[in-house]
């Protein structure tokens, strides 16, 4: 037991026994099949088959129930209808099982979630963890174990996988003897009821031989939890996600297949680049990126070289080199220094390296031999095409020497090949021997990529978070005082003093209840001024006509009051006003959106973009997990399309960026450490010149209903 009093990870992985309870004699069950994996696998621990018409089951001899075991059980397999799941965990509990697999379906997924807590609270009684239910079971090379109802011969290597699907990760085991990725683990999490990705990636960090991790999710449970634990994680290996419900439709699809939530699709992709997660788009690009990333290093550089026998692939390749975010080596001389003796006059020195449809494997492998002699390039996209004077029957030894030669040299290389019937034969038989080699050219690029993220990523993380105190106490009386009368939105002046009490700058304003107060307050803080109806009955203002913007004079508020208060009384004949808020007119600037928010998956997040009217339009907004550090939220805001708007456009000076990251850590301060609250806004926040900081103009509080 570890010291939260559970059961050492390792066992599940490495078990010395196992049972399985459900073992059947039918050989067209899914009890047979583990069986025979099991079996068949290698497995050197102890193999239990538990069944109560006992008898032998491939020549294991089946125990009528668990209690006739005499011997201790690490793992339990259970495989037996969703109505008899809680008394085969009772029996392991008893037993003192340390792990429980639940392969039966028929639980929170659909909607029987009560059942599934109750098979959870009687399994931690007993000191037991839960995997499942509603999963295929567990590969393990380190154990030869193949504790799964899916194909029996899995090629072991350096590849872990993480699966919430079953189906789809049966899939993967075979896709990746297709591709020849040797597995390390393979396991599927199910519904997640008790053991999730958090808990399995803390074995498997642990573990020499697991190069890459790659994780399939559909809704996350523990969003903080999973956060903190990909943050270390991260730190010492890479881990590939692949998250289905980006779409909306997606997103319900996901609810109705695992009876969990998707969660808001920018929020977890936000949070999934902060911990330094690669995300990929699609199965094929994650499994190609867990096939290069396992056999090459870190890179030693940056800077990145193409060489090509065709302009139009080259030009391709620079697209891709874009789109992947990899930085192309643009050293004129340095280039024109290594490739020149290889390459035509009427060839590139520039990169790409063009060396013409008159290239031969020669001209490869010397220009090639150059990008891994030179000490500024640190990866090389190696393009070919065929030509009349290079086909494809000589393609394979050029790779295969080079692929080698770049590992002798510590650089990084990718190869993209296209061309006829011996190019394609060449494809396939190289990539059988482990070398990186694609049809198409954005595939070449694209393993790269990630490679180059995850060094980016290694070379800029910090633990480092940028905190401050906030008036928590204050903050909380006044969140008390508007429960107490029974609502979850703040007024505009209470919104208003918990700006103050954090100390975001507003504009001036008083809150008048007769025009007469009304006019007085105007002539206080200065012509113009903004004018917005006070009422609990009445959210959004302006779509009432309970708004008024720039009054020069006492006529105009006159006006604008009896305007409000008639159109407020029309339109929403039950609204009590309790007045008008009178308030600055605010100077013109370049208007934000920050927000902080409880995600109901990772908890507290902040939020920066575009202000305005257009925020909702527009969408340019960016996410992170709170807390954090500055250099982080620096980065979320030069993620925004918007961003070059503050540093200055046609004459206009650069905005006060540091005094919009201070009010975002403000937000993020207050969502945290302040419970009762769900959701801050400020809309706009209107930023000045460096150095003259910002104006919250509208503020919008939630509260948490309890």
């Amino acid at each position: 037991m570890n010291k939260n009093n559970c059961p050492d990870m390792k066992y599940l992985f490495e078990p010395g026994s196992i049972a399985v309870i459900g073992a059947s004699h039918d050989k067209g069950k899914i009890g047979y099949r583990i069986v025979e994996n099991i079996l068949s696998g290698g497995y050197r621990g102890h193999v239990y088959p538990v069944n109560p018409v006992g008898g032998k089951i491939l020549g294991a001899h089946v125990f009528e129930s668990l209690e006739f075991i005499d011997d201790t059980v690490d793992v339990a397999c259970i495989v037996v209808p969703a109505r008899q799941v809680f008394d085969a965990i009772r029996s392991c509990g008893q037993k003192g099982v340390k792990f429980s697999m639940i392969i039966s379906s028929g639980f929170s997924e659909v909607g029987n979630i009560e059942e599934e807590r109750k098979i959870v609270s009687c399994a931690r009684a007993h000191g037991m963890r839960v995997l499942g239910p509603n999963m295929f079971g567990i590969y393990s090379a380190a154990a030869s174990l193949n504790a799964t109802f899916g194909p029996k011969d899995i090629n072991p290597g350096e590849v872990a996988i993480i699966t919430q699907s079953g189906a789809l990760g049966l899939s993967m085991i075979g896709k990746t003897a297709v591709e020849h990725i040797g597995l390390s683990s393979i396991v599927s999490v199910g519904n997640k009821s008790d053991l999730d990705e958090a808990d399995l990636l803390e074995y498997l960090v642990r573990q020499d031989s697991v190069k890459v991790i790659l994780i399939y999710i559909e809704g996350v449970k523990k969003g903080e939890k999973l956060a903190k634990t990909l943050k270390k994680i991260t730190r010492k290996k890479p881990v590939i996600v692949i998250k289905s419900g980006r779409s909306k439709k997606g997103a319900v699809a996901v609810t109705s297949h695992t009876g969990s939530l998707a969660g808001a699709d920018n929020v977890f992709d936000a949070v999934m680049r902060q911990c330094g997660v690669l995300r990929a788009e699609t199965i094929n690009e994650a499994l190609n990126w867990c096939k290069f990333i396992s056999n090459s290093p870190l890179p030693p550089g940056k800077e990145t070289v193409i060489i090509t026998n065709g302009g139009g692939l080259g030009v391709l390749a620079t697209d891709a080199c874009e789109k992947y975010g990899i930085k192309l080596y643009d050293d004129a001389a340095t280039l024109k220094k290594v490739f020149s003796s290889v390459t035509p006059e009427f060839g590139s020195l520039k990169n790409p390296i063009d060396l013409t449809g008159q290239a031969k494997s020669f001209h490869y492998n010397t220009a090639l031999d150059f990008a891994f002699r030179c000490d500024e390039i640190a990866m090389v996209i190696a393009l070919y095409c065929d030509t009349a004077v290079f086909g494809g029957e000589n393609l394979i030894t050029m790779i295969n020497e080079n692929y080698s030669k770049s590992k002798d040299a510590g650089k990084l290389i990718t190869f993209s090949v296209f061309g006829g019937e011996d190019t394609q034969s060449g494809l396939q038989e190289l990539d059988k021997l482990g070398i990186p080699v694609y049809g198409d050219v954005y595939e070449a690029v694209s393993p790269l990529g990630a490679v180059y993220s995850y060094y980016h990523y290694l070379k800029n993380r910090t633990d480092k978070v940028d905190d401050i105190d906030i008036d928590v106490d204050s903050i909380d009386k006044i969140v008390w005082n508007v429960k107490k009368e029974g609502r979850f939105f703040l007024l505009a002046h209470e919104a208003q003093d918990i700006m103050r009490i954090a100390d975001i700058q507003i504009p001036k304003s008083i809150v008048a209840s007769t025009l007469e107060k009304a006019v007085k307050g105007s002539r206080a803080i200065g012509y113009p001024v903004v004018m917005k109806v006070v009422s609990k009955e009445i959210i959004h203002k302006s779509d009432v006509g309970g708004v008024a913007l720039d009054l020069l004079n006492e006529n105009e508020v006159i006006d604008a009051y009896e305007a409000i208060i008639c159109n407020c009384k029309t339109k929403v004949p039950g609204a009590v006003i309790e007045g008008v808020e009178i308030a600055e007119m605010v100077t013109q600037g370049t208007e934000a959106i920050v927000g902080a928010k409880i995600d109901p998956s990772f908890g507290p997040i902040v939020m920066a973009g575009l202000g305005g009217i257009y925020v909702e339009t527009l969408k340019d907004v960016s996410f992170r997990a709170y807390p954090l550090d500055r250099r982080e939220i620096l980065s979320m805001i030069k993620e925004l399309r918007s961003y070059p708007l503050l540093l200055g456009v046609r004459g206009e000076k650069l905005r006060d960026i540091n005094c919009l990251v201070d009010t975002i850590i403000k937000l993020g301060a207050i969502i945290k450490k302040c419970k009762g609250i769900s959701d801050i806004e400020i809309n706009p926040l209107v930023m000045y010149e460096q150095g003259m900081g910002a104006q919250a103009v509208d503020v919008r509080v939630l509260l948490l209903s309890d």
